[in-house]
């Protein structure tokens, strides 16, 4: 069961992590100014496997790994949204956080509403509703990109493997 947090469409790079941090990429200090752009010390407000939901478009604007890197640092266990601006998406997948698109989504839940992600069988249930809602699971080696936390990990896991074999 997490927490979630609205945002509404076109929630761009920016929002998530201001321009003026970008100098520095650590994931520890990247999550003390997780939307730090949206709202002065939003950070303070996400607690561990809290989810965002948001509408069209999460994650437009410049192409920053350091978003995604804020989101996941933060504690943040899924980003469910209508959609997703293309770069932000492989940045996600490449770091290992799970993304979700779910037609609708910031209409489907009200802020601080418990949810429950199902991921493997696609289904989000608000508890505080009393609702279900089925998404499309990502392919296969996508989620299993994700399970490994991240490309990296993943390919470092599978060529260990191959050289194994």
């Amino acid at each position: 069961m997490s927490k979630v947090h609205i945002f509404g469409d076109n929630i761009n790079t920016d929002y998530i992590v201001p321009g003026k941090y970008l100098d520095n990429s650590n994931p520890d200090f990247l999550a003390t100014v997780c939307m730090e752009g949206y709202e002065e010390g939003y950070s303070k407000k996400i607690k561990q496997g809290d989810i965002f939901i948001a509408g069209e478009n999460f994650g437009c604007g410049s192409s920053r790994e350091h978003a995604p890197i804020s989101i996941k640092a933060a504690g943040v266990s899924y980003v469910i949204a209508s959609s997703f601006a293309r770069i932000f998406y492989r940045n996600a997948i490449n770091i290992g956080l799970p993304l979700i698109e779910l037609q609708d989504a910031s209409l489907k839940v009200e802020e601080g509403d418990a949810i429950e992600v199902q991921f493997h069988k696609g289904i989000i249930k608000n508890l505080s509703k009393n609702k279900s809602y089925k998404f499309k699971v990502p392919p296969d080696f996508i989620v299993e990109i994700i399970k490994k936390g991240g490309m990296v990990n993943y390919i470092r896991m599978n060529n260990l493997k191959s050289l194994k074999d």
